[in-house]
């Protein structure tokens, strides 16, 4: 039996991935042509939390597939400060769950009025951002009901994959992205049980890089939201840039690694971690790096490694938050659906 809706939203992720693929694998693949033929000078982002994460994944997929600088701005700028947009020529990307928040329907309009084409990637599409949007990509994760995202989040990072390897003209992540809802059923199946060392500690660092960057950051958001501890996410570079003072004896670091040209890099910076002192954990399809090894699925492609890691995580902290006596599905303070302006 599992224990929650976040177990269970978590296990149905490589179904929604599935979904996803099949209902709109098409259309994503004729949006990616046309931003290919209008060749956009930059990419602008519009999310909030973990959708926040699946766009950031996004950013690294377009910059290092195709040089495009992406740029996420702030939906206060338009919601708050009321600025007008130049957006003329840019293409705009909104992440949501529920398309409901007033500050990203907000930020919309205000990219549309400036000249923006903007692109919605939601997955509840009766929302006020997929209905006024120029091109909607629902995402068929279907009812989430724990606060935690989950299955959205990958479901999000799914259709951002698809839509960067179709703009890219990439056949060998197109092919990869076929087979990811296996490799996903796979990875809920990792042993983690070797993650010990974040029970305790009142603090942790979450560590990527490139696309695993925002793995890091949304691993850091559930800690917070699940467990009610403390976690921050670094590039595995820029954590040597000052964070590392942090680190000693029963620090925790958990690193997140997938197979890409950043390896070797990576593996030097946990090396120096582990030398500090850190309890250091690596989540990576293979082993034989620096730190205690996770295993994660590798998923056919660098770019979509980072998603076989993320589930295993949500596995971890839904069971860390039961053993602990808190409710993974209603964290206190929090709403599913939360409204900013």
């Amino acid at each position: 039996m599992i224990g929650s809706l976040m177990a269970r939203e978590t296990a149905e992720a490589p179904a929604a991935v599935a979904r996803l693929l099949a209902r709109e694998g098409a259309a994503i693949g004729a949006l990616g042509r046309r931003l290919a033929g209008m060749d956009p000078a930059v990419v602008v982002t519009c999310a909030r939390g973990s959708s926040d994460h699946a766009a950031h994944y996004l950013k690294y997929l377009l910059e290092t597939m195709l040089g495009l600088p992406v740029a996420s701005m702030g939906p206060s700028v338009a919601s708050v400060y009321g600025t007008r947009l130049r957006l003329r020529g840019a293409v705009v990307v909104t992440v949501s769950q529920s398309g409901r928040s007033p500050d990203l329907v907000a930020f919309q309009a205000a990219a549309r009025a400036g000249g923006a084409l903007t692109v919605a990637l939601v997955n509840d599409t009766a929302g006020p951002v997929a209905v006024e949007a120029d091109v909607v990509v629902p995402l068929h994760a279907g009812v989430e009901a724990s606060v935690a995202a989950t299955k959205s989040f990958v479901a999000s990072c799914a259709a951002a994959a698809a839509l960067a390897a179709a703009w890219a003209g990439d056949a060998a992540l197109e092919g990869a992205l076929a087979g990811l809802p296996e490799r996903l059923e796979a990875g809920l199946g990792c042993d983690w049980s070797g993650a010990g060392a974040l029970g305790a500690a009142p603090s942790a660092f979450m560590l990527g890089r490139g696309p695993a960057l925002a793995i890091a950051h949304e691993a850091a958001l559930k800690a917070k939201e699940v467990l009610g501890r403390h976690a921050e996410a670094f590039s595995l570079a820029e954590v040597m840039h000052g964070p590392l003072r942090l680190v000693g004896p029963g620090f925790p670091v958990l690193a997140f690694v997938p197979e890409d040209a950043a390896r070797v890099a990576n593996a030097a910076a946990l090396a120096r971690l582990v030398e500090v002192g850190g309890d250091v954990l690596v989540a990576s399809p293979a082993g034989g790096l620096p730190g205690a090894w996770l295993p994660a699925a590798g998923c056919g492609h660098p770019a979509l490694d980072p998603l076989g890691m993320i589930l295993p995580f949500y596995r971890l902290v839904e069971g860390m938050a039961r053993a602990q006596g808190l409710d993974p599905d209603r964290p206190s303070h929090l709403a599913k659906v939360t409204r900013t302006v």
